[in-house]
Order: C-alpha cells, then sequence, then structure tokens
C-alpha cells in the first residue's frame, strides 16, 4: 500500500458523480489499483456498519420469513451488484465509469432530453440516499445521547449532536475523517462480536417464541425496507470495480463478500432475538446489561458522529457541483451546507424512531437503487446478450423490487404518521 493520496479531480463528464465521491471516502488510504482483500475488507466493514444494529428489531417485526429474507436480499443484491458492474462494459470494454454514466447511456434514444433528465435523477436519488443516512446517523446519536442517563429530552440531545457535527460546513478534506471512521469501524466490529458473545453466554435461556410465520403486514413491508437498506452498496460498485488490481476477480470477491455479511448479520439477529425475544429494542445494543452499555454506547456514539461527515460531503459535493458548477467552501456553498445539515436535522425530529427512518429509506432509495434500476438498465443495454433465464430473473427482482418499495413506502409513512398522532397531547 502506498501512503496517502490526493483526490483527483473529477472528470467533465462525470462531475456528478456520486462513485468518485465515495472513492474519496472509501479508498482515500489506497492506490488508483487495489488488491482483492482489500475489496475484502472494505466492503465488510461497510456492510457490517452501524445500521446492522436495527436487523435484530426488524427480525422480530418479520418473523421467520426475515430469516429467509436476510439470505435472499444478499443473493439479490449480489445479482444486481454484478449486472450494474456489468453494464459499465461493451464488447468486454469498459467505456462507462459510474452509476450516472450506465443511467445516462440507458435513456440515450428514448427522448431528446432524456440522458440529462436521467443524470439529474441518478444524482436527486443520490442525494436523497445520503441525506436519509446522515438522518439516520443523527437518530442514532441522538437515542444514545438520550438513553445516557442524562435527565435531558431528546429535542437537546439532538441539538447537542447538531452542535458536535457544526464543523461539517467547512470540511474540504476528507482523509482525516476516513481514517477515524475506519478505526471506530473496526471498533464497531468488535462491539458486534461483544454482542454475540454476551447472547452465547445466555443460551440456556434462548427461546424461539419470539419467531412465528405470522406478522403483521405493516410492520413485515417496514423491516423489508430495513432489511434491503442494510445491504445497500450498489452506489460506490462502479469504483471500487475500477480500483481493483485484477477486475476478473470483481463477480467472485462480490459473491464471497455478500456471503460472508449474509452470515453475519443472520447470526448477529438472531442471537439478539433468541436472546432478548420480544423485548429486543430498535437499537440493539439498549439490551445489553447497565454495566457494558456506556462503553458500548459511547463507542456508538463516536462511530455515528464521525461516520455522518462522509455521506454529508458526498451529498454537499453533489449538489455544490451540479447546481454551482464547482466545489470548495464559499459563501454559497455554505448556504448549500447549511440547508442540508439543517434538513437532516429537522428530517431527525421528525421521525425519531430508528428502525422506521431505516425501513423508508430502504423502500424509498434502497429498493430503487439497489434492485430496480440495476434491473432496468441490465434489460435495457444488454437485452440481446441475455439468455432467456437472466431476462427473468431481472424481471422479477425488478417487480419485487418496485412492490417492495411501494408497499414499503406506505407503510413507513402510515406508521411514522401513526407515533406522530399518539405522542400528540389530548
Amino acid at each position: 500500500m502506498s501512503p496517502l493520496i490526493s483526490p483527483r479531480p473529477l472528470p467533465p463528464s462525470t462531475s456528478c458523480s456520486l462513485g468518485h465521491l465515495f472513492k474519496w471516502g472509501l479508498l482515500i488510504s489506497n492506490p488508483p489499483h487495489c488488491p482483492s482483500m482489500f475489496f475484502i475488507s472494505t466492503f465488510l466493514i461497510y456492510a457490517q456498519g452501524i445500521f446492522v444494529l436495527g436487523l435484530p428489531f426488524a427480525l422480530v417485526q418479520s418473523g421467520y420469513v426475515g430469516l429467509v429474507l436476510l439470505v435472499l436480499s444478499a443473493w439479490f443484491c449480489n445479482h444486481t451488484g454484478r449486472i450494474l458492474v456489468a453494464c459499465l462494459y461493451e464488447e468486454e470494454q469498459r467505456v462507462r465509469h459510474s452509476y450516472q454514466d450506465i443511467v445516462e447511456a440507458g435513456c440515450k434514444g428514448l427522448w431528446p432530453n432524456w440522458p440529462a433528465l436521467g443524470g439529474w435523477m441518478i444524482n436527486v436519488a443520490q442525494v436523497i440516499e445520503l441525506l436519509m443516512t446522515c438522518t439516520l446517523y443523527l437518530v442514532v446519536s441522538t437515542s444514545l445521547l438520550s438513553d445516557s442517563g442524562m435527565a435531558v429530552p431528546r429535542s437537546v440531545c439532538s441539538l447537542v449532536s447538531l452542535v458536535f457535527l457544526l464543523p461539517c460546513l467547512l470540511l474540504t478534506d476528507l482523509r482525516p475523517v476516513s481514517t477515524l471512521s475506519l478505526l471506530c469501524s473496526l471498533a464497531h466490529i468488535l462491539i458486534s462480536l461483544l454482542v454475540m458473545l454476551y447472547c452465547l453466554s445466555r443460551a440456556s435461556s434462548w427461546s424461539w417464541s419470539s419467531l412465528s410465520l405470522s406478522v403483521d403486514p405493516e410492520d413485515f413491508l417496514v423491516s423489508v425496507g430495513v432489511i434491503i437498506f442494510s445491504y445497500t452498496s450498489q452506489i460506490f460498485l462502479p469504483s471500487l470495480e475500477g480500483s481493483m488490481e485484477d477486475r476478473g476477480q470483481f463477480n467472485a470477491m462480490l459473491g464471497w463478500t455478500h456471503g460472508a455479511a449474509c452470515i453475519m448479520k443472520t447470526l448477529f439477529s438472531l442471537l439478539a432475538v433468541l436472546t432478548w425475544g420480544t423485548e429486543t429494542s430498535e437499537v440493539i445494543t439498549d439490551n445489553l446489561p447497565s454495566d457494558l452499555r456506556p462503553l458500548v454506547n459511547l463507542s456508538l456514539l463516536a462511530k455515528a458522529l464521525l461516520s455522518y461527515p462522509l455521506p454529508f460531503y458526498s451529498a454537499a459535493e453533489i449538489l455544490q457541483t451540479c447546481l454551482l458548477g464547482g466545489r470548495g467552501v464559499s459563501r454559497t456553498a455554505l448556504l448549500v451546507r447549511t440547508a442540508l445539515l439543517m434538513t437532516s436535522y429537522l428530517l431527525a425530529l421528525l421521525v425519531p424512531r430508528f428502525s422506521l427512518l431505516m425501513g423508508l429509506t430502504g423502500s424509498v432509495t434502497g429498493s430503487v437503487m439497489t434492485l430496480i434500476l440495476p434491473c432496468l438498465l441490465h434489460l435495457r443495454l444488454q437485452w440481446g446478450r441475455l439468455t432467456v433465464e437472466e431476462r427473468l430473473i431481472d424481471v422479477c427482482i425488478l417487480s419485487l423490487g418496485a412492490i417492495c418499495s411501494v408497499s414499503g413506502v406506505i407503510c413507513s409513512a402510515g406508521s411514522c404518521s401513526h407515533q406522530k398522532k399518539s405522542t400528540l397531547p389530548n
């Protein structure tokens, strides 16, 4: 591995590409071509992010079907990751470099201005997903602060988290944040192992009664969004594949990493549900004993606050490049960044429940970016090269993704509305 390198300037054709922005955050410490083991470690750290803490609660809500979904979602996302990267190539030549390039190519020939419109749409979807991710980090940090034993309202805890994040407005270099976030991600993996070890120590009291085949349809559809969101990675796969020393190993590495992530997520969720049953919290660390919880929550709080700048910086760069035509911190750029920061803060106040917001995010952008668009673009760009079986698989995943997206948005939004009404004074 070579020492830290400076980010490359964005090419004009991909100036709004999220892939390059994520490349700065995830691959900032590595040369343009990384070995396969770095692919595995980067993907697994990403896949085992802080949002895995919401999977046990989703499994309680979805029952035995949730176990099947954890495995099927891994297979679906592995398949859509492969076909998305396949859309970068024409006759074994890599002619595209980002998700945006693929969307623009798929829109060509449909209508005169559709390629440009498709590029804007993918940027909007990417900004929404990044904004939702920022909001989730704020919700997690607020929950951890409010559960720390301090007798202060949740709104005050949210405001304290916001104050800690104000330096993001002046962020011009991701390298220091990337290093700290990577260390916190490794610490988070250790925390996940600690939770699993604690669950194993309680094996004598395990009960399968909290898992059932009959589940509430609304809770189930929200849980589907949570599970899908936990596997979303397509937005940075084009850049990650382009950074591999041997791109021919991409499909194998993607399969191994999705398989490993699936095993870890399923084991983590199942052990937690067997241990705490229906008492499983939306953030699983809330179930830990009082002597373990403060240290674990402090580590997770640091992880959440240090992870926030990565999606925030990427979303700000997309908005600045598309709206202002440049990067850097100017007065106008500060206004854009302030609006972005305050929007995530207001969303965190409006939807304070971690599971609902995660389910809504998975249904809105997770399903679209991870399941629907890759299949749609694969069918559009490579129809003539696909077998009947491949076309059927794409159509099936596309249809399931559309159903899950629409129904998940309705159920998540409905649950948010019910919660708001229940919290209003009589």
